[in-house]
């Protein structure tokens, strides 16, 4: 709620899109979200689930830093303390780290981030109205950028929000993760 109330707020100081005296008044009978609006609602919120949830998911499969569990070991894991054979050498303790709920966390916000830069117009790239457009968003999602690494790296906080620090190579996982979304954004407006 902390990251996402700044940009939102900046939003709102967003200028006048470049083509808005180009178009025709909106029918006052079209519904403010069409079915395209809803269409790219729904892709981005797909995307936005499937980051998520695979930011976790990449930290306990693949990730040198990570477990590096079988697809079965992960989705068993509630199984760990008792089926031996299939969690032979595997800490099921694991299964607790605050790693992965930081990984997704940090995709959520950073995808978030990107989102609120991306609503900059609805209908026009960011090549034509770029983030410095509205400098309040830019500093918004600066501030939160921020909050967030506060809460992960002074200590008091991450333990308060149960979280950890991350490493440049897990970093480097969660905007790989993040950054698609731009493009997927920016491809939907075309």
């Amino acid at each position: 709620l902390v990251t996402d109330g700044l940009p939102a707020t900046a939003l709102s100081l967003n200028p006048p899109d470049l083509d808005v005296m180009f178009r025709p008044p909106r029918d006052s009978k079209d519904p403010l979200i069409n079915g395209w609006v809803f269409f790219r609602y729904l892709i981005i919120g797909l995307y936005v689930g499937c980051a998520t949830v695979s930011a976790s998911v990449w930290w306990f499969m693949v990730s040198f830093e990570g477990p590096q569990l079988s697809y079965y070991q992960l989705t068993h894991h509630l199984h760990c303390l008792k089926d031996t054979a299939n969690f032979a050498g595997v800490n099921c303790d694991i299964f607790t780290s605050a790693k992965p709920m930081t990984l997704a966390l940090s995709v959520l916000v950073v995808i978030e981030m990107l989102n609120a830069i991306n609503s900059l117009s609805e209908n026009q790239s960011l090549l034509r109205m770029p983030p410095w457009k509205n400098i309040y968003l830019v500093l918004a999602v600066a501030l939160s950028m921020v909050l967030h690494f506060a809460i992960m790296y002074i200590p008091i906080a991450a333990k308060i929000f149960q979280i950890t620090t991350l490493t440049s190579y897990e970093w480097s996982a969660v905007m790989k993760l993040s950054i698609p979304v731009l493009l997927i954004d920016e491809t939907c407006k075309f």
